[in-house]
């Protein structure tokens, strides 16, 4: 799905699809969907695997390199081995520290990272089954941007509108944010079965093995 789809889907939800006289604009929508997008992004990142090389001597590794970074999950190194060495870290700004054995020697460590989902007009990285939520959050947004600014303007749609727009669109923002916030719980659970979060010292809130 790209954003011109997910646009639509968000105008069914708005019962907004009368093209001569759309009550948002595209532009307008795309913000929040936008939004949206980057809220799912927080709690369900987009899950990516980056190959840092390390330093000799050194157990500081230099992740600046890794854009739209959302948080760190775990770091393997020595990389490619089976069973396969999680190290614990911590993290300050750009900078990774491994705390574990082996003292690094310049080859490459595996670093499993959340970044930030894209939707844009040809493609999207948000997962299918998380469409229909990312299209909820938007609608959610939209009804109360619109029902803030509707409020003491002249409407035709009767003096309860702009209410019924706030109280619906606050229901569908809290429906979002309950099942966000339920899905960010589920992926804790399941990064940390695997990996023992060392959480002394993190700048960015990003807790590792």
């Amino acid at each position: 799905m790209n954003l011109g789809d997910m646009r639509t889907i968000v105008r069914r939800e708005l019962h907004d699809e009368d093209a001569a006289s759309y009550r948002w604009t595209d532009d307008e929508l795309d913000r929040h969907i936008a939004r949206a997008v980057k809220e799912l992004s927080e709690h369900v990142p987009d899950e990516q695997r980056a190959t840092v090389t390390t330093t000799a001597g050194s157990r500081d590794l230099d992740i600046s390199t890794i854009v739209d970074r959302v948080m760190v999950e775990a770091v393997e190194y020595p990389a490619g081995r089976f069973p396969r060495r999680y190290q614990r870290f911590s993290l300050w700004g750009d900078t990774l520290t491994l705390l574990d054995e082996p003292m690094p020697d310049g080859s490459g460590a595996f670093v499993y990272y959340g970044k930030l989902h894209v939707m844009n007009a040809e493609s999207s990285t948000v997962p299918a089954k998380l469409e229909d939520l990312v299209a909820l959050g938007a609608a959610g947004y939209a009804a109360v941007e619109w029902a803030v600014y509707a409020v003491n303007r002249v409407n035709t749609g009767g003096a309860l509108t702009p209410r019924e727009f706030l109280d619906w669109g606050k229901a569908k923002v809290e429906d979002y944010r309950r099942e966000l916030a339920r899905l960010g719980r589920r992926n804790r659970v399941r990064a940390r079965s695997l990996y023992k979060p060392y959480e002394a010292v993190s700048r960015a809130a990003d807790y590792g093995p």
